[in-house]
């Protein structure tokens, strides 16, 4: 039996080339309906299968037709990056080696590249060198983890260990988050047993950053008992910050834990110019960000940080007779996350970071906020186009003819004309485009092609 095909995997690559080469000047939107993929790909299941050489093509052709490329440097939907070469590569070479890196006795070098690059993460985003890393599908999970040991951490405080009694006969937890809370947030808390109706929601500002004075009410007014403060650096819509040093300061006066939901805003801490915006986000107890959006590596890779590794650990780990867990110096990964089984999410993250450097990450950042920047000077330059927000990273809020209708109608008409491809939101009830810039080779000539087919798609 031959353990590879290599005509197979020459055919792979060549229908893998022929869509990336075609990324700079394709189409960004899907060029196939729903009914036309089924229509094709929906055969009959046969009994004894049918020529991989076949099934590849018709994958290849279909996948041509129906894939967003959203892998392109003209995609500004929902803040996803593209993927660098060197991340792409080192996922093939990931999917090669088909490791499971749930512990180091599956597979030793896993282990030790993702302790590598946890270790890189720490230095690049200037967070407690000390804190525990894993590496997670995505900000969702990110959230869940980081909040997770929030749950242990403050619970263990008042002597109660929740992994092993649950939350029955413990304390509340009050939870404080923003009135422009994630909907990932919202769903971790959920998740880990603590309900929408009991959290305690701060109002937001304008740009929707909670804001400092409100949150120091609402925590005067808790009932005594543990608390969580949950804040958010890059807004979803407009890219703002919370004043997380005011944050900070109002949650240690408290002895609360602070949780930072950042799935692209913390890569600002990589930027001289946009460190700024993230001051205080040392202070936290936890973090959750993506290497899918700003670092560019293939889908799916999120990032959760724990200042307190012991706290992540014993909300996390847990012991099997079956499992050679590690005498002490390897490093387990299944102890930072809630999966065992899992893709080795670490290596495409270890080879995106060694092949840039901090220069590079810092001008990867630094890109992708001046190209929303020229976006939004060009739109901004017709007295049809309406910015409502103050373009401090890399989104950009856009309302056409100060009407809900015009605006989705423009959105739709620029999907549909595939120079690039962008999404619609509601701001403070309004509609708006929201464009996002993440992807690592956005060009001055992408912002101005874009900017011309949206003015295009107002006419």
């Amino acid at each position: 039996m031959n353990i590879a095909d290599p005509d197979l995997l020459d055919r792979v690559h060549r229908h893998a080339l022929d869509f990336l080469l075609s990324l700079p000047d394709r189409h960004v939107g899907a060029r196939a309906t729903r009914e036309e993929m089924l229509e094709a790909l929906r055969v009959p299941l046969r009994e004894e299968g049918e020529p991989s050489s076949l099934v590849i093509d018709e994958l290849a052709a279909q996948g041509d037709r129906g894939a967003i490329a959203s892998a392109g440097p003209r995609y500004f939907g929902f803040v996803i990056g593209g993927s660098l070469p060197v991340a792409l590569a080192a996922d093939w070479l990931t999917s090669a080696w088909d490791q499971n890196p749930g512990i180091y006795a599956t597979s030793p070098i896993s282990s030790v590249i993702e302790e590598i690059a946890a270790q890189w993460v720490l230095e690049i985003l200037d967070l407690p060198r000390e804190s525990g890393v894993g590496f997670v599908t995505g900000c969702q999970m990110a959230n869940f983890t980081g909040l997770a040991a929030a749950r242990h951490g403050v619970l263990r405080k008042v002597g109660v260990n929740v992994e092993e009694t649950g939350l029955a006969d413990a304390p509340r937890v009050n939870v404080v988050v923003g009135d422009e809370a994630h909907v990932t947030v919202l769903t971790s808390l959920r998740m880990l047993g603590f309900g929408l109706k009991g959290l305690h929601h701060v109002a937001t500002d304008s740009q929707g950053r909670m804001r400092a004075d409100e949150l120091a009410r609402v925590v005067k007014s808790l009932p005594e008992g543990p608390t969580i403060i949950v804040a958010q650096a890059g807004n979803v819509n407009t890219g703002a910050f919370d004043p997380l040093r005011d944050i900070a300061e109002i949650a240690h006066e408290r002895g609360a834990w602070v949780h930072v939901d950042s799935a692209f805003g913390l890569w600002a801490r990589a930027s001289r110019d946009r460190a700024f915006l993230a001051d205080g986000i040392d202070l936290a107890d936890s973090w959750a960000t993506d290497a899918h959006k700003w670092l560019n590596v293939p889908y799916d890779c999120g990032i959760v940080i724990v200042r307190d590794s012991s706290a992540q650990r014993s909300a996390m780990a847990v012991r099997a007779e079956y499992l050679e867990h590690s005498a002490g110096v390897e490093r387990d990964n299944f102890e930072f996350v809630p999966e065992f089984s899992r893709r080795a999410r670490g290596i495409p993250v270890y080879a995106a970071l060694r092949a840039l450097g901090r220069r590079g990450v810092e001008t990867m950042v630094d890109n992708g906020c001046a190209r929303a920047r020229e976006i939004a000077d060009l739109l901004r330059a017709d007295s049809r186009v309406k910015i409502l927000n103050d373009v401090v990273l890399n989104q950009v809020l856009v309302r056409f003819g100060d009407s809900d209708e015009l605006t989705k109608e423009v959105v739709a008409r620029v999907q549909r004309e595939g120079t690039c491809w962008l999404g619609g939101t509601t701001w403070q009830g309004l509609g708006a485009m929201r464009i996002s810039v993440s992807h690592w080779g956005t060009s001055e000539e992408d912002a101005e092609r874009s900017a011309e087919a949206i003015l295009r798609c107002v006419g």
